[in-house]
């Protein structure tokens, strides 16, 4: 009697711990992973010949700005990890790529405030040149091999111009996006008035991708406060 009884208490220990096992195989791909940061940005920054000394000066003030910002702060803050990565690169034309930021972990105001500082007062290291976003994409893209692990990629590319030189971009757009990797754009349009269209059309791409419009260079800072704050919340989120 005593062994039927814990024949049957072993029968269903066994089916209970069978139906657990199911249950974590039926779970979706990736969904319990255990992501390091909730965001992994690449800040892309347009150095090419038609940047100026003081347009590169009010990209790289506005950018550091946002990050001191008490709205970007509490974005970060909202995320499921509360931390985020962040690089910056500066480019031009097809050989011309620059890391200037290497990838750093923000968690908590004071990272924020070191990062916005270190952004603000970072001097253009890179050479004058044409125009390849394409290359910029990639380049940004293969970043992402050594950066935090997170649930979220994305590229933050801003600029003046169209590319003009390297790969096409919409095909390396598409060779970007495959990866998992989202395009964000912010267009300047201090030179041409429909940039952001052409951002829209061969640029920017994947999961709740968008372009920010900026009109001149003066109205950088709140594009890419509006930009990152956008980013760092995720998608849905206008």
């Amino acid at each position: 009697m005593a062994n039927r009884r814990a024949g049957v208490i072993l029968t269903r220990l066994f089916a209970g711990l069978l139906g657990l096992a199911l249950i974590f195989v039926s779970l979706p791909p990736g969904r319990a992973q255990d992501y390091e940061v909730d965001l992994a940005l690449v800040l892309a920054i347009d150095c090419s010949f038609s940047v100026d000394t003081e347009e590169y000066r009010l990209q790289m003030e506005g950018l550091g700005r946002a990050f001191l910002r008490e709205e970007v702060k509490a974005a970060i803050r909202q995320g499921v990890r509360q931390r985020i990565a962040v690089t910056a690169v500066q480019w031009s034309e097809e050989n011309n790529q620059k890391v200037i930021l290497p990838w750093v972990i923000i968690e908590g105001n004071a990272d924020a405030d070191e990062i916005g500082m270190r952004l603000a007062s970072s001097p253009r290291v890179l050479a004058q040149g044409g125009t390849s976003i394409s290359t910029a994409l990639l380049f940004s893209a293969k970043l992402f091999d050594t950066a935090p692990s997170a649930e979220r990629r994305v590229i933050d590319v801003s600029g003046d111009g169209r590319n003009n030189i390297g790969p096409p971009t919409a095909a390396v757009r598409d060779r970007v996006v495959a990866q998992g990797i989202t395009i964000n754009g912010l267009s300047i349009l201090n030179e041409w008035d429909t940039l952001n269209v052409y951002f829209e059309s061969h640029v920017v791409g994947g999961p709740g991708h968008f372009v920010i419009p900026a009109a001149d260079y003066e109205d950088f800072a709140e594009a890419i406060f509006r930009k990152l704050l956008r980013e760092i919340t995720g998608p849905g989120i206008s």
